[in-house]
């Protein structure tokens, strides 16, 4: 693998973004990576924990904006959505799955991070959903998975709001499970894993599945059309607006069109 790289220890394996030259951003190819490699996961019979994390001072900086967008017909950019099938793998992963996050875990990362059964992070960590700010909707089934974990409301403030939010706000949100300091954040993710690790494999894995079906299992036909509604907003003024202020680093004006 190019983008990932995994140390197993025992009965846990560590999973690392490796591209912190980047921050770890989310290329297609990363995406296309995490599918594969969650996929391979089910052949695994001797990891019972997973963690995931990024390489150098960030979890993810989230989708890649420095990507170069392939010109490509609308009938297939509808079906080259890789971000969505990514988060999804999360779901066929047997294994328990912990996000250490540290620094910045924004977009398509915080998407990540709540595809996983349990976040930890530093005292340091920032996290947020700036799609807003792109002029684009929160997709990648990234809204219920939100919207599950801290509520209509205080989803709605993150989402709609785009503002960053600090990890004493997220652990009192119950968005976060544990928060460390940023020295003790991998020990603390290790510890975490002992406990879930030294479970029963079968019936941990059974308990996880069954509770994902009865939480999320009506989800999927509601936000089928998450990203339909990107590839909106896409087309709009408003998104192109939003992506030059972001380069030319200052404030968008957005007129609705």
């Amino acid at each position: 693998m190019k983008y990932l790289e995994v140390k197993k220890e025992g009965h846990i394996c560590w999973v690392y973004l490796n591209r912190p030259e980047a921050m770890n951003a989310l290329s297609t190819d990363v995406l296309k990576e995490i599918a594969d490699f969650n996929f391979s996961l089910r052949d695994d019979l001797e990891s019972r924990v997973v963690i995931y994390t990024g390489k150098g001072d960030h979890f993810s900086a989230g989708a890649d904006l420095k990507e170069k967008p392939k010109k490509v017909s609308k009938l297939e950019a509808w079906r080259n959505n890789f971000g969505k099938p990514a988060i999804y793998s999360f779901f066929e992963v047997n294994q328990i799955t912990i996000a250490a996050i540290d620094g910045y875990c924004l977009g398509g990362a915080a998407c990540i991070a709540t595809a996983c059964d349990f976040r930890i992070a530093s005292e340091d960590a920032i996290l947020g959903y700036p799609e807003i700010n792109l002029g684009i909707n929160l997709n990648w089934f990234g809204l219920p998975l939100a919207l599950r974990l801290i509520g209509p409301a205080r989803a709605k403030k993150m989402v709609i709001g785009g503002e960053n939010e600090n990890a004493e706000t997220l652990l009192s949100w119950g968005f976060y499970d544990e928060v460390h300091p940023k020295k003790d954040l991998m020990n603390a993710a290790k510890k975490m894993a002992d406990l879930y690790s030294s479970k029963p494999p079968m019936a941990a894995q059974m308990i996880k599945h069954s509770v994902n079906e009865l939480v999320y299992s009506g989800d999927d036909a509601i936000m089928h059309m998450d990203y339909d509604q990107t590839l909106l907003t896409h087309e709009t003024q408003d998104r192109r607006e939003a992506l030059l202020s972001f380069f030319e680093k200052r404030d968008p004006k957005f007129t609705g069109d």
